[in-house]
C-alpha cells in the first residue's frame, strides 16, 4: 500500500478541494481519500490530504503529476518503518517539502 499527501497552502484549499473531487470522482483505483487537513499534523508541515492506493497498475502516480496543479505531493510506501517510508522510500512530485521525522523517533 501507498500514501500519497497532496499539500495545499490555505490560499489554495479551492484549488485543492478542486484535485480532491476529481481523485474522488476519476480514480477507482484509490483505497481511500481522507478531508483536507487544513493544519500541520504528524510529520507533515503544511496542510494536506491524503489518498490510499495499493499501487501504480493504473497510473495514479502518473495522473497525479499531471493533475497537481503546482501542489506538492509525497508519496510513500507504507511498510511500518516511518521513518525510511517518509525519507527515503518516498518520491515527491513537485517541490520536496521538509518532513517532521522527530516525530518518528529512532529507528
Amino acid at each position: 500500500m501507498y500514501h500519497a499527501h497532496i499539500y495545499f497552502n490555505l490560499s489554495q484549499q479551492s484549488l485543492a478541494e478542486q484535485i480532491h473531487q476529481q481523485i474522488r470522482l476519476s480514480r477507482a483505483d484509490t483505497t481511500a481519500i481522507f478531508p483536507l487537513v487544513k493544519k500541520k499534523v504528524g510529520p507533515h508541515v503544511k496542510p494536506m490530504f491524503e489518498v490510499h492506493f495499493n499501487d501504480n497498475q493504473f497510473g495514479f502516480i502518473e495522473w497525479l503529476e499531471q493533475h497537481r496543479a503546482g501542489l506538492s505531493v509525497l508519496i510513500h510506501p507504507v511498510t511500518g518503518n516511518h521513518l525510511a517510508d517518509h525519507t527515503r522510500d518516498a518520491i515527491w512530485l513537485g517541490e520536496r517539502l521538509s518532513v517532521r521525522t522527530e516525530i518518528f523517533g529512532q529507528h
